[in-house]
């Protein structure tokens, strides 16, 4: 009998390799600037489509808001002049009332939100940080809820004070000076509070006083923030649509956001035009501000912080 002796041939296995799909740290970061600028190009197109829509049709002499050409046919300053030369819709005194409420209402906002905050920051009294969580529970709820509560206030108070009824800008300034003031109170007060006390402790040896503090040392170090809530405060102001239009009744009292409506809901309801040179005059003066103050609002907005 014979021994057959069998030899196993080994099988050659190919392991399979997982492709390498890391990236180094340049293309890491390459990578990041990409996706950085893509997410920006999108967001500046959608915000500046609506812009360049509405510059094309203050030019467009159509008068329609609907039109496939970025630079119309035959562009012209006939809708400009429209909206100045029409006696029944008066843009210049629109455009002066909204001027006259939004600076009267931002200078009394933020002069009694500065030393409001600085009282907060600086002093310590009985009830200090009662009085913060009510101002900021306070400034939860939103504004539409008081608005037929003001209405029917000031429609009282006009029948004994005429100056503070229905159809006054000081009724509106009233409103507007005491409802920007609880968040503006912590933006301040938080940067109060960065300013070191040091320096007026220094100034309290020298013989100073707090309102000498208060005026030679702490407004100019907290100019930053003051700008800031002011020009925040002036565009919030001079934009608003809701209350001038339920509290003022006389069209030469409209502010001209409202009075813009007036130029879309009456006879220029098909004339888009010289609704949207309205718009484009109306905004030239904010967007200028805001460009001439922008490195203080980025500054303000970024410095301090909120402690109860």
């Amino acid at each position: 009998m014979t021994d057959i002796q069998t030899h196993s041939t080994p099988i050659a296995t190919t392991s399979y390799k997982k492709p390498n799909f890391s990236l180094n740290y340049q293309q890491r970061r390459w990578l990041g600037y990409i996706i950085r600028y893509l997410i920006a190009a999108i967001l500046i197109v959608f915000a500046f489509v609506p812009v360049v829509w509405v510059l094309s049709a203050s030019f467009n002499p159509s008068g329609s808001l609907v039109s496939i050409e970025v630079i119309p046919k035959n562009p012209g300053l006939g809708n400009y002049r429209g909206l100045f030369e029409n006696q029944y819709y008066p843009y210049l005194t629109w455009l002066k009332n909204s001027f006259v409420v939004a600076s009267i209402s931002t200078f009394l906002s933020v002069s009694s939100t500065t030393v409001s905050a600085y009282g907060l920051s600086r002093f310590r009294f009985y009830g200090r940080k009662t009085l913060m969580r009510a101002i900021l529970i306070i400034s939860i709820f939103p504004a539409a809820l008081s608005i037929i509560a003001l209405y029917t206030t000031f429609q009282q108070v006009g029948n004994r004070i005429g100056i503070l009824g229905l159809d006054s800008h000081a009724s509106l300034i009233l409103i507007y000076a005491s409802g920007a003031l609880s968040i503006n109170v912590f933006l301040v007060k938080g940067y109060i509070d960065s300013i070191p006390l040091e320096i007026e402790e220094s100034a309290l040896v020298d013989g100073a006083t707090h309102a000498q503090i208060f005026r030679m040392i702490t407004l100019p170090l907290a100019k930053p923030i003051l700008i800031t809530i002011s020009v925040l405060t002036f565009m919030a102001i001079y934009g608003d649509f809701v209350l001038p239009r339920i509290l003022m009744q006389s069209s030469d009292k409209y502010t001209v956001m409202v009075g813009l409506y007036l130029f879309q809901s009456a006879d220029y309801a098909q004339n888009w035009g010289v609704f949207t040179a309205g718009a484009v005059i109306a905004a030239l003066p904010i967007l200028g501000l805001y460009m001439l103050l922008q490195r203080y609002i980025i500054g303000g907005l970024t410095a301090g912080a909120v402690k109860l």
